[in-house]
């Protein structure tokens, strides 16, 4: 069976001269203990974390669907922890939420 350079094996598969695992981007290790448990993960270009004042979660989203929760019916009071009254991406409740632009 001859290789076809312009078929679907070009396509889906690595080039022969080259190893499979140089095609895959490298992976940070992952958090453990308490961090672990708290984190939303590794940071993201065009994302931000929220975190909820019900369930204590932080949830990563992006901008584009952060911007869509507060557009819909938020509120936004300057000063405080919990800033901005926007529904919960984990437990789906409207309550107050904290924006980590940065992290």
């Amino acid at each position: 069976m001859s290789t076809d350079p312009l078929g679907k094996n070009a396509l889906f598969s690595p080039p022969p001269s080259s190893p499979a695992e140089d095609l895959l981007p490298e992976q940070s290790p992952a958090p453990a203990g308490k961090h672990a448990l708290y984190s939303a993960g590794p940071r993201r270009p065009g994302t931000v974390v929220v975190e909820c004042s019900r369930c204590l979660n932080h949830s990563r989203m992006t901008n584009v669907e952060l911007g869509v929760r507060i557009a819909f019916f938020s509120l936004w009071i300057p000063g405080r922890r919990f800033s901005r009254w926007i529904q919960c991406p984990e437990c789906e409740r409207r309550t107050w939420c904290r924006v980590h632009w940065f992290g």
